[in-house]
């Protein structure tokens, strides 16, 4: 089999002048999409919601290409070289479920009472310091994994020019800023959309000729088989009974941690994924946004995962523990390796898009909780609207700075995907106990949704620390953060019921179209709107569909 690794003396990709134009073109496009986003912004809802004007089609790609920032393309990719198969447990449980269920479920809350962000509801369902500490802590969460996405984008202008990493950073910081200032979240949405193609186009020829070069699929599985990595990267649940498998995680810290804990906690309360769906046209298009993206994520591990494992068994020395051969640089490696010019200045340009998608979601999210949940609700009230509007663009000015400032910590993990599922973890996994309590029991308290969420985010960072000072140990990063994000979830869910036993619950008339079977009126005054929906538009049966998939997608890897 022949080898594909890059010489020794470093990766630089070759492009020529017709991969500078198609990259050159990329970003005029980008940059003409915010000016022409420009000039639908009136109102600062406008700005940050895109008006409630999207369609499903169009919030449900951006949905999903929110998400397939480069930490997807880059962190997937590393896992797929590093742990193998086991990496779609990322994807057909630790995804679509919870995409499901957000759009069956629990739209009808967040899109029906009206709210402008998560911690708002948060806000309308417990109280102020409730909302406050979401609000500020995911502000940061997205201030850290902003910075993810530039250390990505990092690597491969790195590969591409040779920059240093802090010139890369600047640059590519300066980039986004530009287009989410002037074009706001529909700016971010439209972009989405052409990344989620420029993106695809980008990783399927790597895909399609690290193939060929391997032999096609079978010529892969036995080529993995006869690497280190061995028969057991081939499958996704063999011996999960213990841990010696290639996640080094027990099958209950995969069901209950990957898959219930830090994916519910991502999709259904992460802003920066249904900010998306709150920018949809109605509530119909809102149920559908996760679930129309659903589809497209249950095939994505053929352009990640696939080139991650492809990596593995053709380049030699990959997972170094720096320099060149990292397992953050698989897709970069591949690219010079295989990709002729011209197809080479797709791809670096799908990599670039990559970027841009996942740190737009970011920066917009980040924009819109500054602004309504921290500036508006705490700092400066009832100023006129034009002053929130300005405030926001302040504030994507702020977050990519901030972003550029945590850009230098992810640059010290071999692994990035490993960093941000730590970050789920102790953000998310809390996060998604007091919300999925809250919204289901209506007894729970407004003190009980305080003390729940702090303690259980304080439960997780513990056993991060724990774990780093080798007092708590775990087969892998991943482990920890699996059963880290499963202890903040039952820290947060017991809290929530001592706490409210003995704390005074908040009126019925209160909760109304906040919590499940109190249908009617919100407590600020707006109707919970049900969806009239034709069968083939239902997001039971597309959702239905999309679960039975996933399912069938896990049979010929168990």
């Amino acid at each position: 089999m022949e080898v594909l690794a890059a010489e020794a003396g470093g990766l630089r990709l070759q492009l020529n002048v017709l991969d500078y134009v198609l990259l050159t073109l990329y970003f005029v496009t980008v940059l003409g999409v915010g000016f022409a986003a420009r000039r639908a912004i009136k109102t600062s809802v406008d700005f940050f919601l895109s008006g409630r004007s999207m369609p499903a089609w169009v919030t449900g790609l951006a949905f999903v290409s929110a998400n397939l920032g480069a930490l997807e393309i880059i962190g997937m990719a590393a896992n797929g070289a590093q742990y193998g198969m086991m990496t779609v447990h990322y994807y057909w449980i630790g995804a679509v479920p919870a995409m499901v269920f957000l759009g069956i479920v629990m739209m009808p809350f967040y899109y029906g009472s009206k709210v402008r962000s998560v911690p708002e509801f948060l806000r309308l369902r417990f109280n102020r310091p409730t909302h406050l500490f979401n609000a500020v802590t995911f502000a940061v969460a997205q201030v850290l994994i902003a910075g993810v996405n530039l250390y990505a984008l990092a690597l491969v202008l790195d590969a591409l020019l040779g920059w240093p990493l802090w010139v890369s950073i600047v640059i590519g910081a300066a980039i986004v800023l530009i287009y989410i200032s002037i074009g706001g979240l529909s700016s971010a949405i439209y972009n989405e959309v052409l990344q989620f193609f420029v993106i695809l186009a980008g990783l399927i020829p790597i895909t399609v000729i690290g193939l060929v070069k391997v032999g096609g699929i079978d010529g892969l599985w036995a080529a993995v088989r006869s690497s280190e990595l061995g028969e057991k990267a081939l499958h996704t649940w063999r011996d999960t009974g213990g841990t010696d498998n290639p996640l080094g995680a027990h099958w209950f810290g995969l069901v209950f941690g990957l898959g219930f804990v830090l994916s519910f906690g991502y999709w259904t309360t992460n802003f920066a994924e249904v900010q998306r769906a709150l920018s949809a046209k109605d509530m119909s298009a809102a149920r559908r946004t996760p679930i129309i993206g659903a589809f497209p994520k249950l095939f994505i591990p053929a352009v990640t995962v696939i080139p991650g494992l492809i990596a593995a068994v053709t380049i030699s020395g990959l997972g170094a523990e720096e320099g060149d051969y990292i397992y953050n640089n698989a897709i970069p490696l591949l690219m010079d390796a295989l990709l002729p010019n011209g197809v080479l200045g797709i791809a670096v340009t799908g990599l670039v898009a990559s970027f841009m998608a996942g740190m737009a979601a970011n920066v917009s999210g980040f924009n819109t909780v500054f602004t309504y949940d921290i500036w508006q609700t705490y700092v400066k009230k009832h100023m006129p609207d034009a002053y929130y509007l300005r405030v926001g663009r302040i504030a994507t000015v702020g977050g990519i700075v901030a972003g550029i400032g945590t850009a230098f910590i992810a640059a010290g993990f071999n692994n990035i995907m490993n960093y941000i599922q730590a970050l789920f973890s102790m953000f998310n996994a809390p996060l998604f106990a007091t919300f999925i309590v809250g919204m289901f029991w209506k007894r729970m308290s407004a003190a009980a949704g305080f003390w729940s969420l702090i303690s259980g985010t304080v439960a997780s960072v513990a056993l991060y620390l724990l774990y780093l000072a080798d007092i708590v140990p775990f087969n892998s990063d991943l482990e920890e953060s699996f059963w880290g994000a499963g202890l903040a979830f039952v820290t947060a869910v017991v809290v929530a019921v001592i706490v409210s036993m003995v704390t005074p619950p908040k009126r019925e008339d209160d909760l109304r179209g906040l919590v499940y079977g109190l249908s009617g009126t919100t407590a600020h005054g707006t109707a919970v709107m049900e969806a009239d929906e034709v069968w083939w538009r239902s997001p039971v049966i597309l959702g239905s569909i999309a679960l039975v998939l996933s399912v069938l997608l896990y049979l010929p890897f168990l």
